[in-house]
């Protein structure tokens, strides 16, 4: 199963270690990360699934691929910009979105309109979006969809 993971290239160090613990608890399922692929959520995303054996795909908005993280197992650079939020979002079977700003929105927005489901911990408050309050409930919400 692929996970989608969406949020800001910036956030708090609160929204970086939820982060981070979700992609321990996504690994442990045996579920391959999907994420823009740079800093911040998706870094964070990232660096836990490592930690815990996983497997990360980064879809990367430039040509080179030079914004990506550390954590990544698989690099796509697309030369996109924004536009390869579409690409995240299909290539993902469910979505949490963490955090964010309006790339984050625009991801959650192509989710709904693709009939994908959509997690949120601390982001955008919109009808659509399955709410949850920490990465263990976005993995049983997650298993309860499958």
């Amino acid at each position: 199963m692929n996970i989608g993971v969406i949020g800001g290239y910036k956030c708090s160090k609160k929204n970086y270690q939820l982060a981070y613990n979700l992609g321990r608890l996504i690994a442990k399922e045996g579920w391959v990360i999907i994420c823009g692929g740079g800093s911040g959520i998706m870094e964070a995303v990232c660096k836990g699934a490592k930690e815990e054996g996983g497997l990360t795909c980064g879809i990367l908005p430039s040509y080179t691929g030079t914004e990506a993280n550390p954590y990544l197992d698989i690099k796509l650079p697309t030369g996109l910009g924004y536009a390869r939020n579409i690409l995240i979002v299909r290539a993902s079977d469910v979505l949490i979105a963490v955090d964010g700003k309006y790339g984050t929105l625009s991801e959650i927005a192509f989710a709904l309109n693709e009939g994908k489901p959509v997690l949120g911990i601390n982001t955008w408050p919109i009808k659509g979006i399955k709410k949850v309050k920490s990465p263990q409930q976005a993995i049983e919400k997650v298993k309860k969809l499958i």
